[in-house]
């Protein structure tokens, strides 16, 4: 009775750890119908175009609100990272060109104001989670 009873047990042993099935399918990120961001002021004569698949949602679901950060350290930051950015753009034998096509014009004397600091500072956050990359 008790060889039984022990046989039945580990049968449904078996059986319940045969049933429980794991996945581990990546999701789609989500993305969005308009993947291009712009920013534009004519009396300084800059524009910033961000064209990158999922951005944009990223930006509504993951990032910071706008006035979590202080300008001030959004613009350190930017400075920052966008000497980096155009530090690996210059050196396409060590960094992936594909990931650093195009140099940023971004200078420390202008005031570009706390809108095109926080997406240029959120586009950097976003491209080292996505590319898996240190700035």
């Amino acid at each position: 009775m008790k060889r039984l009873l022990f046989t039945g047990m580990v049968f449904l042993l078996i059986v319940a750890c045969a049933t429980q099935q794991t996945t581990n399918i990546d999701k789609p990120r989500p993305t969005s119908k308009n993947d291009t961001v712009r920013i534009a002021n004519d009396s300084l004569q800059y524009e910033i175009i961000i064209i990158e698949p999922g951005f944009d949602a990223w930006l509504a679901s993951t990032a910071r609100p706008r006035h979590f950060y202080s300008l001030t350290y959004l613009e350190n930051k930017n400075y920052f990272l966008v000497s980096e950015w155009n530090r690996r753009v210059l050196d396409p034998h060590r960094y992936n060109p594909d990931l650093y096509g195009m140099r940023i014009d971004y200078q420390s004397n202008i005031h570009y104001g706390l809108e095109v600091n926080y997406l240029l500072y959120n586009y950097f956050v976003y491209f080292q989670n996505r590319y898996r990359q240190r700035l």
